[in-house]
């Protein structure tokens, strides 16, 4: 068999591996000594999976690595080590070197020899002179005394073990790789041919090893059919080992025994059935199938409305049941798209999930202290926006911990805890996703920033606010750093974070006060979803204003709206003044489009980034899902406009980007 076709999914799965590592190690040492029972069989567990599919694709570097990796873990979980801070440090350097190894077994290239060593040094250490804890009483014998006796396993699978995907030969061979084995097979379960269940096991083994191998190799050959089988170990005379173990009742010719039938020595009835398991209940599925029905449900959604346009004018009486089953043809793809677009969501923690051990190693190497928390895991978001946006998150989170936060001693100093807080947070902010990082460091420093954007020459408007000198952290090459390090300093970085979120239709701000700390805003719209639109005309053709933006509609009255320095129009909506936009006018159309006869405009009121603003149409047309479309992967990018969409009649419609709209809007001042 071709086993070549399952290495996408155990490399996949390996990564999953090691990322639980990697938390359930940051979760040890956040909390102080690795005392957690479960949490370190996580990690075990996690290590024996590796170990175990690098073994059966023959990738040797990445078995060997965790085969020590495991001995060590297995020390920790039987109570014979302590893990403490240097201990996860080995360790997590070893998992980073394990992620390399997978990269080269997937993608081809060299092995990192030198890393490779200092980690496979760094565990021999460990295991040769580490700290241990107090001796444990050992329920069976240890290698130390292997001349006491050989070891005699009794292993009886459960008639589902194939379901699970567990095979018995590896399990021997595995066992075989550790010293000469006696193996005994005992089929007095096997049924006639006639009766024989091909995806059953009928079959039972009675092996014998040598003593110095090590209990704990035994059990970890198990470890994954535990559930699945019985197994009995025990320890026997050296002189007895060869004889053969006593067979099952029935000889080998005795049909099954039942479940209430006495068993053979040394061995356990056999469980009736397949404990069920997490795994069970999803499946992979390629990024490229879930585009492809999303795009195919995209389509749904315009032809149901194509029909829906059409259906306006039939008789209702004569098409009562067309029209009955069109409206329910709208409810089933409602759902319908609703549940396909959440098959590509993922929660936020896919990103957030990788800081804490950046956190970790940055802050020990500045040789500071820093928590991390975080607000908003379960937030969703299109997993193609969670990809793009993990890099700038990565070098605002380093810029936090380089710039923002302060050492120990400065902390104190400030009357601060020394410790200082890093917080990521995500939530759905109307049509928005807001991401911010935040620190409660020392702050942006104002005439700093002045001064080093004077020195390169960065303009600079008169009498700036707050805001728009923490944008000049944007500029390229700016940096307050007189001199270069690895981390920071060379001016590279701000101003490419700001232009990756740009490029993804978002926006970013900073918000700062001295001594307090600063938090930087990422707002991202919708790129490609399935959302509702309220439907406006605007100089004879159709724009779509997201409904989540919509706060209300008016009519204004002659009095309501006034000009501010003779260009700039406010709109007075109940003693507030907020900016009032002609789209016609934004949008190039020409004001004579409205016609002289046509009734006066409406304003609808939304709201973005925190500011009200009112735009100004001709007409509502009304509500309706409208399919979001890339407008700058398929034209290019447009001042105003987050993306497109096809009406029922085939025509194409704008989405106002309200947020964009609410950024270039004068601030509005009391009349």
């Amino acid at each position: 068999m071709d086993v070549s076709r399952f290495h996408a999914a155990f490399f996949e799965e390996s990564r999953e591996g090691l990322d639980a590592m990697e938390g359930g190690l940051l979760s040890l040492e956040s909390g102080g000594a690795g005392t957690d029972p479960e949490t370190i069989n996580v990690i075990f567990r996690a290590a024996h999976s590796i170990k175990g599919g690098a073994a059966t694709f023959g990738f040797t570097a990445v078995t060997d690595l965790t085969h020590v990796l495991e001995t060590l873990l297995d020390e920790v979980r039987g109570g014979r080590r302590v893990l403490d801070r240097d201990t996860i440090g080995v360790l997590l350097s070893s998992v980073d070197v394990l992620r390399g190894l997978l990269a080269v077994c997937e993608h081809g290239g060299e092995i990192d020899a030198g890393a490779l060593g200092a980690a496979r040094a760094a565990l021999d250490a460990l295991l040769a002179g580490g700290k241990a804890a107090a001796p444990q009483p050992a329920p069976a014998k240890d290698a130390a005394d292997a001349d006491a006796g050989d070891w005699r396993i009794a292993f009886v699978p459960g008639p589902q073990l194939f379901l699970t995907g567990n095979d018995p030969l590896r399990i021997l061979r595995e066992l075989a790789s550790h010293g000469e084995m006696g193996v005994e097979c005992v089929d007095g379960r096997l049924p006639p041919f006639s009766e024989m269940d091909p995806f059953e096991a009928y079959l039972a083994w009675n092996l014998t090893l040598p003593g110095s191998v090590p209990r704990a190799a035994i059990d970890e050959a198990f470890a994954w059919v535990a559930d699945e089988c019985e197994i009995d170990v025990a320890s026997v005379p050296a002189a007895s080992a060869p004889e053969p173990a006593p067979e099952p009742a029935g000889g080998p010719a005795a049909a099954p025994a039942p479940a209430t039938a006495a068993a053979p020595v040394g061995e356990i009835p056999v469980p009736a059935a397949r404990r069920s398991t997490d795994h069970d209940n999803s499946i992979r599925v390629a990024v490229a199938k879930v585009d492809a029905l999303i795009n195919l449900v995209g389509e749904l959604v315009i032809t149901q409305a194509m029909l829906r346009q059409r259906s306006e004018h039939l008789d209702p009486v004569a098409n009562e049941a067309l029209l009955a089953g069109l409206v329910q043809l709208e409810r089933n793809t409602r759902d319908l798209q609703e549940s396909v677009m959440g098959v590509r969501m993922l929660p936020v923690d896919f990103a957030f999930s990788r800081f804490p051990r950046m956190v970790r190693d940055l802050a020990t190497r500045l040789e500071k202290k820093v928590v991390l928390r975080t607000h908003g895991e379960a937030t969703e978001l299109d997993k193609g926006v969670i990809e793009k946006i993990v890099d700038p998150l990565v070098h605002l989170v380093r810029n936090a911990i380089d710039h923002g936060l302060e050492s120990p001693a400065e902390r104190r100093a400030a009357g601060k805890d020394e410790t200082g807080t890093l917080t990521l947070s995500a939530a759905h902010q109307g049509a928005n996703i807001l991401i911010e990082i935040s620190d409660d460091g020392r702050g942006l420093d104002r005439e700093r920033i002045l001064r080093k954007a004077a020195e390169r020459g960065i303009a600079v408007p008169e009498n700036p606010t707050d805001a728009q000198v923490w944008d000049l952290v944007f500029a390229p090459g700016f940096s307050t750093r007189d001199e270069a390090t690895d981390l920071s300093g060379r001016g590279v970085g701000m101003d490419v974070v700001k232009k990756n979120i740009t490029a993804l239709g978002g926006q970013v701000e900073i918000r700062s006060r001295a001594g307090e700390g600063t938090t930087v805003a990422i707002r991202l719209p919708l790129t490609m979803a399935i959302v509702d639109g309220m439907s406006v005309a605007v100089g004879g053709e159709v724009f779509i204003v997201p409904l989540g933006m919509v706060v209300e509609s008016l009519l204004p009255a002659p009095g309501d709206v006034r000009t501010i320095a003779g260009e700039a129009r406010v709109l007075r909506v109940r003693d507030d003044y907020i900016p009032l936009i002609d789209l016609a006018t934004q949008y190039g159309l020409p004001p004579s489009a409205r016609g002289e006869d046509a009734p006066p405009p409406i304003a609808v009121v939304v709201e973005a980034d925190g500011r009200r603003l009112a735009l100004e149409v001709d007409e509502l047309l009304g509500q309706q899902q409208v399919v979001v479309k890339n407008l700058e992967a398929n034209y290019k990018r447009i001042a105003g406009i987050s993306g497109a969409t096809i009406l029922g009649d085939g025509r194409v419609a704008l989405i106002v980007d309200a947020g964009g709209l609410a950024q270039s809007a004068p601030m509005p001042v009391a009349a």
